[in-house]
C-alpha cells in the first residue's frame, strides 16, 4: 500500500466530511470520498473497497429515524433482505477477481451510470409511481427478484447510485409511500453494504489508515448534514453532486481511455 502522507490524510478526513454532508442531504458521497481514495495512491480495486467502508455509516445511520416505517414490512421484506445479503456478497467477490486493469475500465461508464441515475432518479421513481396500482407490498415474482439480485450485485462491486436503483425496484413491488420507500430503500442498502464490507474485509482489500480518516469524517458529516440541509438547499447540494459526477467522467475518460 502506498504511504499515507499528512496532505492526503486531511483530503480524505475532509472528502469523508462533505460524504457524509451529502449522503444525509442529497445522496451521492461517493462521488466524493472514492475520487480521493484513489488520487492517493491506492488501486482502483482498493479504492473502491475502502470506500464501501468508508460510506457504511451513511446508510446505518439514515435507519435511526425509520423504525415506525421499517416495522410495517418486518415480514413482506425478510425475501429481499435475503437476496440483498447474497447479492452484496457476490459483487463484493466479483469486485475481488476482477484485477486492477479491468476494474479501472469500468471506472469511468460506472460513474457516467451513477451520475445519471442520480440526476434522473426522481423522474425515473416518479414514472413508477403512476403506474403502480396498489400501495401495499406485492408479492414478489421471479423477474422481481432476479433485478433485485442484479440491484445487489451492483451494490457489492460499487455501489453509486445504488439508492435509485433500490427506490424503483421498490416502487416495482408497489411501495409508493415515500417514507417507506425511503425506509426500505436503506435497509437494503445496509445489508448489501455490509454484506460486500464483510468480504472484501475477508479478502484483505481495505486499506485500513485511509480508510479510517474517510469513515470518521463521514460519520461527522453524517451528524451534522441535518444542521447543513437548513442551509444548503438539498437541490443545490444535487446540482453540485451531479456536475462533480460528470467531470470525474470526464477525467477518468482521459485518464483510463486516452
Amino acid at each position: 500500500m502506498p504511504e499515507l502522507t499528512f496532505t492526503f490524510g486531511f483530503i480524505l478526513v475532509v472528502t469523508g466530511v462533505v460524504a457524509g454532508v451529502s449522503n444525509a442531504v442529497a445522496g451521492g458521497g461517493t462521488f466524493f470520498t472514492f475520487p480521493a481514495l484513489l488520487a492517493s495512491g491506492l488501486p482502483p480495486v482498493v479504492a473502491n473497497a475502502s470506500n464501501s467502508l468508508a460510506v457504511w455509516p451513511g446508510h446505518v445511520l439514515a435507519l435511526v429515524g425509520y423504525r415506525k416505517e421499517l416495522s410495517g414490512y418486518s415480514h413482506a421484506i425478510r425475501g429481499s433482505i435475503a437476496v440483498a445479503l447474497v447479492g452484496g456478497a457476490a459483487g463484493a467477490g466479483l469486485l475481488a477477481t476482477v484485477g486492477n486493469h479491468a476494474f479501472s475500465k469500468l471506472i469511468p461508464p460506472l460513474i457516467l451510470l451513477a451520475t445519471l441515475l442520480f440526476a434522473f432518479g426522481g423522474k425515473i421513481n416518479a414514472w413508477l409511481k403512476v403506474r403502480t396500482v396498489s400501495a401495499e407490498f406485492s408479492r414478489p415474482k421471479l423477474p422481481t427478484r432476479f433485478l433485485e439480485m442484479l440491484f445487489a450485485l451492483y451494490g457489492g462491486f460499487f455501489g453509486a447510485g445504488l439508492g435509485v436503483m433500490l427506490m424503483a425496484g421498490l416502487q416495482m413491488l408497489g411501495v409508493t409511500d415515500p417514507h417507506a420507500n425511503n425506509a426500505l430503500k436503506n435497509l437494503l442498502a445496509a445489508v448489501i453494504n455490509t454484506a460486500s464490507i464483510v468480504v472484501l474485509v475477508a479478502t484483505g482489500l481495505v486499506a485500513w489508515p485511509h480508510t479510517a480518516l474517510a469513515f470518521s469524517g463521514a460519520v461527522f458529516g453524517g451528524l451534522i448534514g441535518g444542521h447543513v440541509a437548513r442551509r444548503i438547499p438539498a437541490q443545490v447540494l444535487r446540482r453540485i453532486v451531479i456536475a462533480f459526477g460528470d467531470a470525474l467522467a470526464v477525467f477518468y475518460v482521459n485518464k483510463y481511455y486516452l
